[in-house]
Order: structure tokens, then C-alpha cells, then sequence
């Protein structure tokens, strides 16, 4: 569903005409875990939630959905234009710009919860006085014509109340309607990459009935039940395909690597001088 993003904007025009300032309210990227390191504490502590998955694959997804081509879209042109999206985003971005405008939010799974699981530094094999976040929440921009002043929320965490991988698209609720205020309904695009592969759009319909009442609703589309019997390929063997077809569209550039750790590096080094709080959560948080 990742190379999905591209051809749902660029092959229907019904949805490529509203990804601008001007009708999307924020973009929200998550990544939930409903589990520890379990025995990987070791490892995970030398990285952090950050370094393992928000600077690298949901960095790219937020390519991915700020991309805009002016020409046709190959290979080539994928990773020059997310570069470009990356390079609009690190603008001179510091941590001090990450805290003076809370535009930051790092956790460290304490425990306990409903289930009564050990916390991150239970793990025998994690360092007792560690500052490695479990959780980051980011709020970043991209600073260009299209885009400028949207904020994109980045989250990813462990210990989480599910799994989920999703890019959630918020519009803007209408200046006026007809109907009444509708500040609490406002149209959404999802597209969920797990579990269970979906896209799907909510909108304002009218309820059944003779009275004219509205509510939300969801035109939905889910790949296990539409396309049943088709085997979805896993995204290792996608990318192994790739390789041996010579498409580099999937794979990170030295030029997309740089732009992307200048945006997380000022973040990284300020949580390991303790200049960030981590705020303790619960097993099974949301």
C-alpha cells in the first residue's frame, strides 16, 4: 500500500485535487507496537524508537505522501522529488525549535497497564540509567507552496493498545454549511498498511430515516475481502524484485539519507544531553 500512495493521488483526480494547504487540515503517520523489546533491549537501546523507524521508513512514507510530480513519474523522478521534500522540511530546524514550540513528545514504556508487564527498564539486558525513548511523537512541516502549514504528525511506539501502521489525512472542516456546524466530522482519508491492508474515506452522509439528520460514514476499501484469493506480496519480496529489476523508486539515496538525519539529529542529540523530558506510559496506552 506504500507504492499504493502514489497511484492513488496521481491516477485519480478526484483525490490528487485536494492534497495542497488548502483543503487538508494535517497529515498523521502512525506506527503502533502492541509489544516490548522482549529479550531485544540490547539492541533497541543503542537506537531508540526514533533512529528505528521515524527517521528511516515513516520519514519515506512522508515522502511518499508530499511528493508532486511535474513530469512523468520513474524511478529517478520518485527519489529526486522526495529529496526535495526532505530539503523543504530541515530548514534551519534545531532543538530549540523542537521545544520552544512543543513540536516534541518522547515516552518510555514504564510497565504495569492492564496485562501488569514489565517496563523498558525491567529488561535485563537495557542499561539502568538509559534515556532511550520507547515513544516519539513529532510534528514537522514542509516548507513550500503546497504545503506550507500543514503540520504532519510522525508517531511511533512499543507497549502500545495495537498494532497499526497508517497514514491518516485530515481535511479541513467546511467555513459554512447548510446543514449546521460540522466541526466534529470532518473528511478523512486513511489508507492502514497493517493490520489488514485497507484505504478507506470518511465522509458526511444523510442517516436513513425521513428526517434530514447527517452522520459520519466510510466508503471502504479492504484488500482481504476485495481481492480474495490474491496473494499480497510481503515488502521484503518486493524489494528484493526490485533489486534484480534495477528500480531504486524503494530505496533510500545517499542524498535523501542526509536531508533526513539533518531533520532528527538536532532532536536525537538534545534527548541524549537530557534537554527532553520522557514522560513514563503504561503497557497498552494508546
Amino acid at each position: 500500500l506504500t507504492q499504493n500512495m502514489l497511484m492513488l493521488r496521481f491516477a485519480n483526480p478526484i483525490f490528487s485535487a485536494f492534497f495542497n494547504r488548502h483543503y487538508i487540515s494535517n497529515i498523521q503517520i502512525t506506527f503502533k507496537e502492541p509489544f516490548g523489546t522482549e529479550g531485544r533491549g540490547g539492541y533497541f537501546d543503542s537506537y531508540g524508537i526514533i533512529r528505528d523507524v521515524i527517521q528511516n521508513h515513516l520519514a519515506q512514507v512522508r515522502g511518499r505522501v508530499c511528493i508532486h510530480f511535474a513530469c512523468v513519474c520513474v524511478c529517478v523522478c520518485v527519489c529526486v522529488k522526495t529529496l526535495r521534500v526532505g530539503q523543504c522540511m530541515r530548514c534551519r530546524i534545531t532543538a530549540a525549535d523542537y521545544l520552544k514550540s512543543r513540536r516534541v513528545c518522547v515516552g518510555r514504556g514504564a510497565g504495569g497497564g492492564r496485562q501488569g508487564q514489565p517496563g523498558y527498564l525491567d529488561d535485563p539486558t537495557v542499561n539502568p540509567g538509559s534515556r532511550t525513548p520507547t515513544f516519539a511523537a513529532v510534528r514537522v512541516f514542509v516548507r513550500n507552496e503546497r504545503w506550507d502549514g500543514v503540520p504532519i504528525i510522525i508517531k511511533a511506539g512499543k507497549a502500545l493498545n495495537e498494532r497499526l501502521a497508517a497514514v491518516r489525512i485530515q481535511l479541513r472542516t467546511p467555513p459554512a454549511s447548510i446543514f449546521g456546524p460540522l466541526d466534529h466530522m470532518r473528511n478523512e482519508l486513511v489508507v492502514r498498511f497493517q493490520p489488514g491492508e485497507a484505504i478507506y474515506a470518511k465522509m458526511v452522509v444523510k442517516k436513513p430515516g425521513l428526517e434530514m439528520d447527517f452522520e459520519m460514514s466510510e466508503l471502504d476499501l479492504s484488500y482481504p475481502e476485495r481481492y480474495k484469493g490474491v496473494v499480497i506480496p510481503d515488502a521484503y519480496e518486493r524489494l528484493i524484485l526490485d533489486c534484480i529489476r534495477g528500480d531504486q523508486q524503494h530505496f533510500v539515496r545517499r542524498d535523501e539519507l542526509r536531508a533526513a538525519w539533518a531533520i532528527f539529529t538536532p532532536l536525537l542529540h538534545a534527548i541524549d544531553a537530557g534537554a527532553v523530558p520522557l514522560h513514563p506510559y503504561p503497557y497498552g496506552a494508546r
